[in-house]
């Protein structure tokens, strides 16, 4: 009779044997993101949170705030509901949604690099050749991501304590933060067992998160509001998401602690699905089988802009239909302005800031509008850049070169097809914001050709930030990734924050989006983009010339 050896018995051990060095081979390996991430991201909340006491110094004025945004589908949309208007409360209504999605991203990531990922680039394939149980690199990936994220929840709550927010609604908006992560790591967990590929997997996550997003804004908005004005309840459809059960925790408010049982519960069903699904597959292949291509290439494919297209068209398309999506909302509302700043000259003083200094206030807060969809494109072409630095550590890169395609040119090709990206982005920001604008304005023409050419003031900072993660991708591909979005967090918080933060001018200099235009609240003079251009083009040329005399690193 012939023996059955179960996996186990191979293993000598469980299914899990060998998750804690695994934890540590993890860790190691994201030693340098990792903390980025978490130091970014608190730093980043505790930016946001001292703002909050600079600008509104008085009750009177922290309840304007909450009267006005608890009434506009705008605040409710983008920021979330309104739980009072102590401080604390303002500061849990502006940061909870932000930080939560954040959270939220950089759970997806970490799961699905060390899970997914692996398998695709063939480390897991060795590590499985070890005393390693069939189970314990997704294990070890949980272990991680669920780990930063409670080291994220407590940091945020530390940091907020030191500025002299309350500790019971800072433990709150801390574990509302970090259980948002928690959740979606489960999310990520199952996505990468269904999958064959890295990038659908992040795909698949990320449509996840944008659901939960969109369920949460549609509830928040179809809201009712108590308490003389100061307190929305949300529709039944924000309890549909975890994004929405982390503002339910109303920190600085209600704090309602057991909510946190319903993230942790989500977390916990997708992760014993994830396990579950994890068996029924092998090594390397998702459940889900990819289509086979079609016979014969495409006549544009054996180029190397044809292959650049092929690669990254889909992270582009995605991208490109979240800029129309939010363009179209952020235009839709714009007319509805005056009934978010009512009385507070402070708000209105803060989309001036943002938008814009002497300014008509609805320009100022389409201005507003546009800075936020430029950083959103931002975020794009980072992510699109650091697809060739995927490229090369998978190893796919080295047998690509060894034919007569020259360094130069296949970088040129990723480049430019991201360029391209970039530039239709911001025409297609401009020209649904202006659209939807247009619509309640009576003047679809006018404003589609006026926030499509504002728009486009916006594309030379981009292209400094798109530069700039191409230069860190020829010159230090080590830390390509974790350096790249973390140049990315300090744009935003320079450029687009940093006047609220009173930083001085010096510093906000250093980000690009200090220097452009804030259009259409003023005028756009051509200087400044010229040179940013000029400088996008420098830092450009650099990258390639950088990433043709370094060798290919696996």
């Amino acid at each position: 009779m012939t023996a059955t050896i179960s996996p186990v018995d191979v293993h000598q051990g469980t299914q899990f044997t060998g998750t804690s060095r695994l934890v540590r081979l993890a860790l190691r390996r994201d030693r340098i993101q990792l903390p980025v991430w978490l130091i970014s991201l608190t730093v980043f909340l505790i930016f946001v949170a001292a703002s909050v006491g600079g600008l509104y110094s008085t009750p009177e004025e922290l309840r304007s705030v909450a009267v006005g945004s608890a009434v506009s589908p705008v605040a409710l949309a983008t920021n979330g509901i309104v739980s009072g208007y102590s401080e604390g409360a303002i500061v849990a209504s502006q940061g909870v949604l932000v930080f939560a999605l954040a959270a939220a991203l950089m759970s997806t990531l970490a799961v699905v690099r060390h899970t997914r990922q692996n398998e695709e680039t063939g480390r897991a394939e060795m590590i499985g050749a070890a005393v390693v149980g069939r189970r314990a690199l997704l294990t070890s990936a949980l272990v991680v991501t669920i780990g930063a994220n409670i080291v994220l929840a407590l940091a945020s709550a530390i940091g907020l304590v030191a500025i002299g927010l309350p500790a019971d609604g800072s433990l709150a908006l801390g574990a509302a933060i970090g259980g948002t992560g928690i959740a979606f790591a489960g999310v990520a967990a199952v996505a990468a067992q269904i999958t064959d590929g890295a990038r659908t997997a992040n795909g698949i996550a990320g449509a996840a998160i944008g659901i939960a997003f969109m369920l949460r804004a549609i509830g928040d908005v179809d809201s009712t509001v108590v308490d003389d004005g100061t307190r929305v309840v949300s529709g039944w459809m924000s309890w549909l998401s975890p994004i929405g059960w982390a503002q339910q925790i109303r920190p600085y408010d209600d704090n309602a602690w057991w909510i946190l049982l319903l993230l942790f519960g989500f977390a916990v069903v997708h992760i014993g699905i994830a396990f579950v699904l994890i068996g029924h597959r092998d090594q390397g292949a998702g459940l889900v089988q990819p289509r086979p291509g079609p016979p014969v290439a495409a006549r544009w494919l054996p180029s190397a802009w044809g292959l650049a297209w092929r690669m990254q068209r889909v992270t582009m398309f995605w991208w490109l239909f979240s800029v129309v999506i939010l363009g179209f909302s952020y235009g839709a509302v714009g007319n509805e302005i005056d009934q978010l700043v009512g009385s507070s000259q402070q708000t209105a003083d803060l989309f001036e800031q943002l938008g814009g200094g002497s300014a008509a206030l609805v320009d100022s807060y389409l201005a507003t509008a546009l800075g936020f969809l430029s950083i959103v494109i931002a975020a794009y072409a980072v992510q699109s850049i650091l697809r060739m630095h995927g490229e090369e550590s998978s190893g796919r890169l080295e047998p690509l070169l060894s034919t007569a395609l020259p360094r130069w040119k296949w970088m040129l090709s990723h480049v430019s097809t991201i360029v391209g990206g970039v530039v239709l982005a911001h025409i297609l920001a401009g020209v649904f914001t202006g659209f939807a604008f247009g619509l309640v304005t009576d003047d679809i023409a006018g404003n589609t050709v006026r926030m499509a050419g504002a728009a486009l003031a916006y594309l030379p900072a981009v292209l400094v930030v798109l530069a700039v993660v191409a230069l860190v991708f020829g010159l230090f591909p080590a830390i390509a990734s974790s350096l790249s979005w973390g140049i990315f967090a300090a744009c935003i918080v320079l450029g687009q924050f940093g006047v609220l933060f009173k930083l001085p001018q010096v510093v906000l200099d250093l980000s690009p989006f200090t220097h452009v235009p804030t259009a259409p609240a003023e005028a756009v003079t051509a200087l400044p983009l010229v040179v940013l251009t000029a400088l996008a083009l420098a830092l450009g040329a650099s990258a390639i010339a950088a990433f043709a005399r370094r060798d290919i690193r696996m």
